[in-house]
This record gives C-alpha cells, structure tokens and sequence, in this order.
C-alpha cells in the first residue's frame, strides 16, 4: 500500500486533468449554476414589473427540459411510432430524428441576450437605417387585449428589418418568439436568433413527423403565454403587394386551441411599409426569374450592419427615409368562435392588414410618375397630395403641416437612386427602372383597385 508507483509525466498531467474536469462538474458547476440562475430569476422579476405583459415562466424554461417534454409528448410519441411502421425503421431511430427535430426547432431564450443586447441593438439599427413612424392609435389598439390572452403578432413580410422593427416596438411591453426560416441557421446568427427567442422553421420540410413536433411546440408555447409573431405570407413579397395566405402556422394555433381554457389567443394584425426596402433589387430580380434564390450573402449583410452602426456612431446621416408600421384591428380566437376555419381566419387577418397600410411618401410619388409621367414638379406634389387625400387619414404616415418638405424628399432620394430624373421642367421615370417604382407603388395599390386610371 506504502510502495511507490512511477509514472510518465504526460500520464501524471492527463490524470489530474480528469480529476478536475471530474470535480468541476460534480461539484462546482453545479453550485455555479445554482448562483447565476438565482440572479437571473431576480433580474427576470424585477424586469416583469416594467413590461406589460411579463415573460411567462414557460419561456424561461430549461431548453433541456423543454425538448425532453416536447419529444416525449403523447401526440409526437405517437408520429414517431407511425413514422417508424411507415419508414420500416426502429422506433428509437424515429425517436432520435425526433429529438434532432426538437434540437433545432426549441429556442434557448436568453432574458439577458434580449433585454439587455438585442433590444439595444434593433434600436441602434432601426434608428440608423430609417426614420420610424408608428399609428397614433397602437398603443391604445395593444392596451385593449386581456392581460392573460397570448398575443400573436401577424404581419405582412416586405424586408428582414420587419424583425428589428416589430421587436424594437413591443420591447416596452413584451418579449416575442418568432418563426424564423432557413436563412437563420448560419453560425453565428443562429446562436443569437435562438438566444433571443426564435424558433427555426423548415419552409421544404412535409414530413408528418417534423410537422408534428413543430405543432406541439408552437402549441405548447402558445397555452404556455409566449407571445409570438409570424408572417402569414410565409416568405418576402417579390413584387410589393400583400400575398395571399399559408396556413401552415395559423393552422396549428388553431387545431391546438382550447376553448374552455383561460388563457385566449389574440392575433394583431401589424401592417409594414417603407420608403425604401433594403433587398428591393433583390426582390424584383427574383420575381423576374420565376424563382425565390436570393443572392445575398450572410458577410454582405453583416458588413451593411457594421457599417450603418459605425455611421451612426460617428453622427452621419444614414437613413433611407421613413418606415411605418400600425397595428390593426385586434382578433379574438375565442370571439371568432368554433365554427371559424383556418382560411376564413387568415383571409381576414390578412385584409385587416391591408385596411391598416402605411402610406408613405415615395409609394406614392411612385403611383404618380408612373401614371402620368412627364409632370412637372407642381403638378407632381399637387397630384401626391390629392392621392393622400383619396385614402383614409389614418393610413396617411405624412402629416399635413409637413407634406410638402416629406415630398420633396422622397423625389431627392428617388433621383439620388437613379430611377428619376427631371428634364428641363417635367419628372420622368429613367428607362428600365418602372419595376422598382411599381415595387414600391403595389405597396399602396389595393387603396385604388376600383380606380380605373391604376399604374401603367
């Protein structure tokens, strides 16, 4: 027992090495965990006294626990048990691809990453890009909604900055999950989307299985209160206009909803515009293919962020003009009543989207010039603002005292872009640039469906 054992250095290091590795997560991680939980669950606390709608414990939830719940519930156990017999595979094969599913779909919200990190940021960003406008009626539209209904924010989908927007807005009264696409999985960005609360969402994806484990999950953060947001249109509008519908996520709102629970489901309708969409070019290229592969790489986007912060920063104007967003009419799913359908739900919503529309500046020297183009510049501000007057005044983003100042920018940065120019004493439209002034035109063009005298 006394007798000396020798050993090779190396040995000697790789055994006190698994000794504390050993120690460390037996012991003292634990107790690491134990004291930055405490902390987070205090500063959560106190953060739910500011916010109007407090952060559901379910948000809060392990994300460990979260997938083990999720994969083990009845109604997935019983896909995997299909997709087993139908795939003539082993069940616990079926039970792993459920579990890989449940990995990438379940977020790891972070109370610090989002209050604290991404707040700041979409702020900084969205006040560095544009110049934000919101209805006058939002925050009495948000202040009618029940205190223990769960808010589903449904939005119309023009740009990627409809996320910094959207959250930059609700910050004050919520934290918000959203349904994020492919696009998202790249390392980094994905580990800051999934800390901030969104869950990833295959667009090819129809497998019965996958589909099952992200309806339970939408379902079950949806009866645990996580307020949520989502773009009925399921992808970016290519030519500017509302697109019609999918019913992929409405529908498992709407299949999990119970109506004897307490807890009520509200859907916002949430209307976006700009005065000039960050991807248009992109947009209109793919609409003009037939197809929707963007050519945009992650390091451009990137490089675009660094740069309009560091402008910023360094007091430079950076902005692109205004962008709006207005909350619509609030929908009950509770109210809507059993008898209500997945397509009458989305149809409405969808059209009360299109009531509640921004109508800004450039959309509507856009609609002008490629009505009557040659027209001089009176003529021009005298015809904007006779198609402000044709829309209801609580669509119109431009005041009156100020109309004229937020015209004649519009008509600057249409020419500093190069799809305008005035010769001699008219405005014409340059040749080949009438697609990106009737992207910009369609914004605004389900206001005058009935007008005979539409865009050329």
């Amino acid at each position: 027992m006394t007798d000396t054992v020798q050993l090779p250095l190396w040995l000697f290091i790789l055994i006190l090495l698994f000794a504390a590795v050993t120690a460390l997560s037996h012991f003292l991680l634990p107790s690491v965990r134990w004291f930055f939980r405490l902390r987070l669950e205090r500063a959560v606390k106190r953060l739910n006294k500011r916010l109007k709608r407090p952060i559901e414990p379910f948000k809060l939830a392990r994300r460990h626990d979260m997938i083990q719940r999720l994969i083990y519930d009845p109604e997935v156990t019983k896909e995997i048990v299909n997709y087993a017999h139908s795939n003539k595979v082993p069940e616990n094969v079926a039970f792993e691809k459920a579990r890989d599913y449940a990995r990438e779909i379940v977020p790891s919200f972070s109370a610090f990453a989002y209050f604290s990190f991404g707040i700041r940021l979409t702020r900084l960003l969205a006040n560095s890009v544009y110049r934000i406008e919101t209805a006058d009626s939002n925050d009495a539209t948000f202040d009618t909604i029940p205190d223990d209904a769960t808010v589903v924010f449904v939005m119309n989908h023009r740009s990627n900055m409809d996320y910094v927007l959207v959250t930059y807005l609700a910050a004050r009264d919520s934290a918000l999950s959203y349904a994020v696409g492919e696009w998202a999985r790249v390392w980094p960005l994905s580990w800051l989307i999934k800390s901030l609360g969104a869950y990833f969402i295959r667009r090819r994806s129809r497998g019965n299985l996958y589909r099952k484990v992200l309806a339970r999950y939408v379902q079950m953060a949806t009866a645990g209160g996580v307020n949520q947001a989502f773009y009925p249109e399921g992808g970016l509008s290519l030519t500017g206009k509302l697109q019609p519908p999918k019913m992929g996520l409405m529908s498992y709102l709407v299949e999990g909803f119970d109506p004897d629970d307490n807890r009520d489901v509200v859907f916002v309708p949430v209307a976006i515009n700009y005065d000039r969409v960050l991807e248009d070019l992109v947009l209109i290229a793919a609409d003009k293919r037939g197809d929707r592969r963007f050519g945009a790489r992650i390091t451009v986007v990137v490089g675009f962020i660094l740069r309009k912060l560091w402008q910023r920063l360094t007091r430079q104007e950076t902005r692109f003009g205004t962008a709006a967003v207005a909350f619509g009419e609030p929908l009950s799913l509770r109210g809507a009543g059993p008898a209500a359908s997945v397509e009458d739900l989305s149809e409405e919503l969808m059209a009360r989207i299109a009531r509640t529309m921004p109508v800004l500046a450039v959309p509507v020297i856009c609609r002008v010039l490629l009505q009557d183009a040659p027209v001089s510049h009176d003529q021009l501000i005298a015809q904007a603002q006779a198609v402000f007057d044709a829309v209801p005044q609580g669509n119109r983003v431009v005041r009156s005292v100020s109309m004229a100042d937020d015209l004649k920018r519009a008509i600057t940065g249409l020419e500093d872009r190069k799809l305008i120019e005035k010769s001699s004493t008219h405005w014409h439209v340059l040749p080949g640039q009438e697609p990106v002034l009737q992207f910009y035109a369609n914004s605004i063009g389900h206001f005058f469906e009935g007008d005979a005298a539409g865009a050329k």
